[in-house]
């Protein structure tokens, strides 16, 4: 067997693997987005082949004139950019103290950050329950706000620290003589230099409240402080079955998130080829 004939072979074979897996990964991405525009209601009344069905708009109107869609998704919004700012606020100062000062106990702080985040969220969500009942923080969006902007702090600290760390305490030293203060040098020389560590924190800090069902599930409780999660989830109970509504509901969600990702994405990906620093 020639060797032209045996790389022809591993291509063929190459191109049917890949095939085969690109059909599992979008089948079903394909399927829900034909639920959406599909007469039925329940997902047994649909067709297995993708459109075969009709096509109607009738799921996004319900969405809009029938129940609170807006209002979840307002919800959801104003906890994943509150989440987000405040995120970068607290990890970007708690980082730069960490990394620019040195003062009892640092180590030991910063130990205690890193025991935090190998603990998984759900063990503590009694507390956090008993805390926010206390605070008057249930059914509250702040609330939920506070919860993961606690859970963000840990891990996100390290990991600014880390990058400030690459950062030549030359310069911060360089603005100290021309008479800046820290808080100066923070916001007008640390920050720009961290702008890509930045741009992904609050890229990866309003992404994960959005459509995360766990918490909201367990803070929130009248309808009108309801999120996506929450919302989308009541067509597809045991009670209820409208994964027609569902599917339209989760495509209009990832439409704008889709299209935030991308730009975010080019700015990542741009603010990490050009603010690069070396000591």
């Amino acid at each position: 067997m020639s060797r032209k004939l045996v790389q022809k072979i591993n291509v063929g074979v190459t191109l049917l693997v890949l095939i085969i897996i690109s059909f599992f990964v979008l089948y079903p991405l394909v399927y829900v987005v034909s639920a959406a525009f599909s007469p039925g209601s329940s997902i047994a009344s649909l067709n297995i082949v993708p459109f075969k069905d009709g096509f109607t708009i009738k799921h996004f109107k319900h969405l809009f004139d029938e129940t609170n869609y807006v209002t979840w998704f307002k919800n959801t919004f104003i906890i994943a950019v509150c989440t987000s700012s405040l995120t970068i606020v607290v990890c970007s100062l708690s980082a730069y103290v960490f990394s620019r000062f040195k003062f009892s106990l640092k180590k030991g702080m910063l130990m205690s950050l890193l025991i935090l985040q190998i603990f998984p969220s759900f063990v503590g969500m009694i507390a956090i329950y008993v805390i926010l009942l206390r605070m008057g923080g249930l059914d509250q969006l702040w609330g939920l706000v506070l919860v993961y902007l606690a859970g963000n702090i840990p891990y996100n600290t390290w990991l600014v620290k880390s990058y400030l760390d690459t950062i030549p305490k030359s310069i911060d030293e360089a603005a100290r003589i021309d008479g800046a203060s820290n808080l100066r040098i923070f916001a007008t020389v640390v920050m720009p230099l961290a702008k890509p560590i930045i741009t992904f924190l609050g890229i990866t800090s309003f992404t994960a409240p959005w459509m995360d069902f766990i918490f909201p599930k367990l803070v929130l409780r009248s309808a009108e402080k309801q999120t996506l999660a929450l919302g989308l989830f009541g067509f597809v109970t045991e009670k209820k079955s409208e994964f027609t509504n569902f599917a339209a509901g989760a495509l209009l969600v990832s439409i704008p998130f889709i299209i935030f990702f991308v730009f975010t994405q080019k700015l990542l990906v741009t603010s990490l080829g050009g603010a690069a620093v070396k000591e």
